[in-house]
C-alpha cells in the first residue's frame, strides 16, 4: 500500500501551526457563534415556544398598566403640558424634536415616538403605557434571541431573558411614560449588536453602516447607550472569544479591536457633549461647591451595592431617593468600595476558568458609569430605571455561574428553582405596577418608603391640593420645606395650601423665601403677586397694586404665558394704577384664550372707556350682560357709561335689569332718574 494512502491531505493550518495564531493575534478571524448554525425545526419550535411563553409572562406582569394614569413627575413637561408633542406628527413638531434641548436632553427619537402615541391615541395615558410595554416585551425576545445566537445555550438565555423582563428595578422603565427613553433606546442599542454580529462575521461595509444608523438612533433615543462601543470590546473578551488572554502578549489584537470602533466612540463623544451641553441649559448638572468630588466617590461606592442589594431583594422600590449627601468618613461607603474591589479582584483571577464572570462585572460597572453620580445630574442619589440595561451583566454571570454550579443536580430540580424565582419577581413586579396608577399613588407609596423624602412630600402635597384637600397639603408640603428648606418650589405650593386656607401671612413669608432662594422663579413671582392682591397686604407697607404689577410683568418675561388668573389679577392691578392702556392689554391677551369671560369683557370696557374709546368699550360691555364674573354693579358703571354718552335708552335698559332688592338698586334708580331729567 503506497504510503499516506486513506489518509487526509493536511489542512492549511495544520501544515502551518503559526497561521491560526497569526490570524487571532491580527484579530481578523470571525468567531464561532453558538447560535450560528443551521436550524431545523427541533431547534427552531422550542426558541418560537420560549419566546411565546416570555412574552405571556410580560403581559401578565405588566397588564395593570393600561388602567394606568399620567403621573404630574416629568409626565406633563414630556405630553400633557407639552403643546409640540401634543401637535402630533407633523414637519413643525418634526423640526422641534431635532433642535430643542427641553427637558434637559437631546432625543429626538424619543419626542418622535411621544408625538407617534399623540397621534394615534390622543390623551389616552393606557395606550401609552402600552406602547412602553410592547417596547419592553420585542426587548426582552430580542435579548433571548441575541444570547442564543452568542452563546448556543438557550435556557441560560431564556433565563437572563426573563430575569430582565421581569424585575421589579425595571417597572420604573417600563411604568413611567416620561421614561419611554429606556425601553426605546435598548431596542435599538440590541438591533445594534445583532447587526454588530453580522459585521463581525461578513466583515463587510454594509452591516457596519446598519451599526452606525441604529447606534445613532439609539443615542437619539437615550445618550446613556455612549457605553456601548465600551461593551462591544466586552463582547471580544466573552462570548465572541476575539480578545485571546494575556492581553499583555496580544497588543496588535487589542489595538485593532479599539479601532474598528473607532466611528462608535466619535459617536458617543458627540452625544456626550450634546448631552452636557442640554443638561447645562436646564440647570441639572450640580457643581463641585454643591457636591463635592468625595461625596460624590462614596455616594457612587453605596449606590452600586445598593442596585446589588435591591436586584437580590427587590423591596422598599420608590421613584425618588434622596442624595444621601455622604459623609467623606461613612463606614458603609468604606465597606461598599471594599467588596466592589474584592469581587473585581476575584473575578480577574477566575477569568479564564469562568470568564463570564469577568464579563458580567466589568459591564455592570462600566455601563452605570454615567449615572452613577460622578456627574451629579439630578437630585437623586440613584435611580431603578438606571439599571434596565447594566443588571444584564449581573443576570449573565448569575446564569452561567448557577449553571456551573448546579451541574451535579437534576435538571427538574435547577428548571423548578429558576420557575418559583420566577414567579415570585413576577408576582412583586405586579405588585410594583399598581404603585404606579396615579400621582396620589404613586407618592404615597414613596412617602412610606422614604418618609424624609422632600420631592416625594411635595409631590403628595402637590396632588392634594389640585383636589382641594388643604389640610392634607398643608401638612405634607410643610414636611417637603422642612425636609430641604432650598426648594422653592416647595415653598410656593406650601404658600397656596396657606393662602386657600386663609393664613394670607404665611403664605408671603413662604413667597418671600421663595423668591430669596430663587429670584427668577417666575410662579412665585406670579403667586407672590397674586398673594398681594388677594390678601390685601403688601411688602413693605407700599401699595400692593404697585408691588404685584412689576412682578407679574418679569414672570411673564420668563414664562412667556402666564396662567389666566394671574393675565386677570395683572390688569386689574394695572387699572387700579390708572395704567388703562397696558390693562387693556392684558385683557384682549385672556379673551383671546377664553372669549366666553364676562369679568375679562367687562374690565377692558372699563379700560377703554378711560382712554377715551367709548365706541370700542360698548361691545364689550354688551358681551358681559349675563355672563359669569360679573356682578350687579357692573350694569350701573355700563349705565353711567351710556348716560355719559347720551345714550339715555340703553342706559336706562341697562339700569332696570338690577332688581329693587339688590344693594346697588338706589344707584341704578338715580340713574334713571338723571335720565329722565334730560327728556
Amino acid at each position: 500500500m503506497p504510503r499516506g494512502k486513506g489518509r487526509r491531505a493536511p489542512s492549511a493550518k495544520a501544515a502551518d501551526p503559526q497561521a491560526g495564531q497569526r490570524g487571532r493575534a491580527q484579530g481578523r478571524e470571525a468567531p464561532s457563534l453558538g447560535g450560528s448554525r443551521k436550524a431545523s425545526w427541533s431547534r427552531t419550535l422550542p426558541i418560537a415556544g420560549i419566546c411565546a411563553v416570555l412574552i405571556l409572562a410580560t403581559l401578565a406582569a405588566f397588564w395593570g398598566l393600561r388602567s394606568n394614569d399620567f403621573i404630574m413627575l416629568d409626565d406633563d413637561a414630556y405630553i400633557t403640558n407639552n403643546k409640540d408633542v401634543q401637535k402630533g406628527l407633523n414637519g413643525e413638531s418634526i423640526a422641534w424634536a431635532f433642535t430643542t434641548f427641553h427637558a434637559g436632553n437631546w432625543h429626538p427619537v424619543t419626542w418622535l415616538s411621544h408625538m407617534l402615541d399623540v397621534q394615534l391615541f390622543g390623551m389616552d395615558a393606557g395606550k401609552h403605557h402600552l406602547s412602553s410595554l410592547l417596547l419592553h416585551c420585542a426587548n426582552a425576545v430580542l435579548l433571548l434571541l441575541l444570547l442564543f445566537r452568542m452563546t448556543g445555550a438557550l435556557w441560560r438565555s431564556a433565563f437572563v431573558a426573563s430575569l430582565f423582563a421581569l424585575h421589579p428595578l425595571h417597572v420604573e422603565s417600563v411604568a413611567w411614560i416620561a421614561e419611554r427613553k429606556d425601553v426605546l433606546s435598548t431596542f435599538f442599542w440590541l438591533l445594534t449588536l445583532f447587526a454588530w454580529l453580522a459585521y463581525v462575521q461578513s466583515k463587510k461595509t454594509r452591516p457596519y453602516a446598519l451599526v452606525l444608523v441604529l447606534f445613532s438612533l439609539g443615542l437619539m433615543a437615550k445618550p446613556m447607550l455612549v457605553t456601548l462601543p465600551f461593551t462591544l470590546l466586552l463582547l471580544d473578551f466573552w462570548p465572541l472569544k476575539r480578545m485571546p488572554l494575556p492581553l499583555r502578549e496580544q497588543w496588535g489584537t487589542v489595538i485593532h479591536l479599539i479601532g474598528e470602533k473607532a466611528p462608535l466612540f466619535v459617536l458617543s463623544a458627540v452625544s456626550s457633549v450634546l448631552t452636557v451641553i442640554a443638561q447645562g441649559k436646564a440647570g441639572a448638572v450640580a457643581t463641585i461647591d454643591q457636591i463635592p468630588l468625595a461625596e460624590r466617590l462614596m455616594n457612587a461606592g453605596k449606590t452600586y451595592a445598593a442596585y446589588l442589594a435591591k436586584m437580590l431583594w427587590p423591596s422598599s422600590l420608590t421613584v425618588f431617593y434622596p442624595h444621601p449627601r455622604t459623609d467623606v468618613l461613612s463606614w458603609t461607603a468604606a465597606a461598599a468600595f471594599m467588596v466592589l474591589v474584592g469581587i473585581t479582584v476575584l473575578f480577574f483571577r477566575l477569568r479564564r476558568r469562568a470568564p463570564y464572570l469577568l464579563f458580567g462585572w466589568l459591564w455592570y460597572l462600566g455601563m452605570l458609569v454615567p449615572v452613577i453620580g460622578l456627574v451629579q445630574v439630578g437630585k437623586q442619589s440613584m435611580a431603578d430605571r438606571y439599571t434596565y440595561v447594566p443588571l444584564l451583566g449581573i443576570f449573565i454571570a448569575g446564569a452561567w455561574g448557577l449553571a456551573e454550579l448546579g451541574k451535579g443536580n437534576g435538571t427538574l430540580r435547577r428548571g423548578t428553582a429558576a420557575a418559583v424565582a420566577l414567579a415570585a419577581l413576577l408576582f412583586v413586579t405586579r405588585v410594583q405596577v399598581g404603585h404606579w396608577t396615579d400621582n396620589e399613588t404613586l407618592f404615597a407609596h414613596a412617602v412610606a418608603v422614604t418618609p424624609e423624602n422632600d420631592l416625594a412630600q411635595f409631590q403628595i402635597g402637590n396632588t392634594y391640593l389640585l383636589k382641594g384637600r388643604l389640610d392634607e397639603a398643608i401638612a405634607h408640603l410643610e414636611k417637603a420645606v422642612r425636609i430641604n428648606p432650598r426648594v422653592a418650589e416647595s415653598r410656593n405650593s406650601f404658600a397656596l395650601a396657606l393662602l386657600r386656607r386663609g393664613r394670607a401671612a404665611e403664605a408671603l413669608e413662604q413667597l418671600r423665601e421663595a423668591q430669596r432662594i430663587e429670584p427668577g422663579n417666575a410662579k412665585a413671582m406670579s403667586n407672590l403677586a397674586l398673594t398681594l392682591l388677594k390678601s390685601g397686604m403688601d411688602l413693605a407697607g407700599r401699595n400692593r397694586f404697585a408691588e404685584a404689577a412689576p412682578l407679574f410683568e418679569e414672570a411673564s418675561a420668563l414664562l412667556g404665558d402666564l396662567p389666566s388668573e394671574c393675565l386677570m389679577q395683572w390688569g386689574i392691578a394695572l387699572l387700579r394704577l390708572t395704567r388703562y392702556a397696558e390693562a387693556a392689554d392684558r385683557f384682549r391677551s385672556l379673551l383671546a384664550r377664553d372669549p366666553e369671560s364676562g369679568e375679562a369683557h367687562f374690565n377692558l370696557g372699563f379700560a377703554l372707556s378711560q382712554i377715551q374709546r367709548p365706541a370700542e368699550a360698548i361691545p364689550h360691555y354688551r358681551k358681559a350682560y349675563g355672563r359669569p364674573g360679573v356682578r350687579s354693579e357692573s350694569f350701573i358703571w355700563i349705565g353711567d357709561i351710556y348716560r355719559k354718552g347720551e345714550l339715555c335708552d340703553e342706559a336706562v335698559q341697562v339700569y332696570g335689569i338690577i332688581p329693587p332688592g339688590d344693594p346697588v338698586y338706589p344707584n341704578a334708580a338715580a340713574g334713571i332718574t338723571a335720565c329722565a331729567g334730560r327728556y
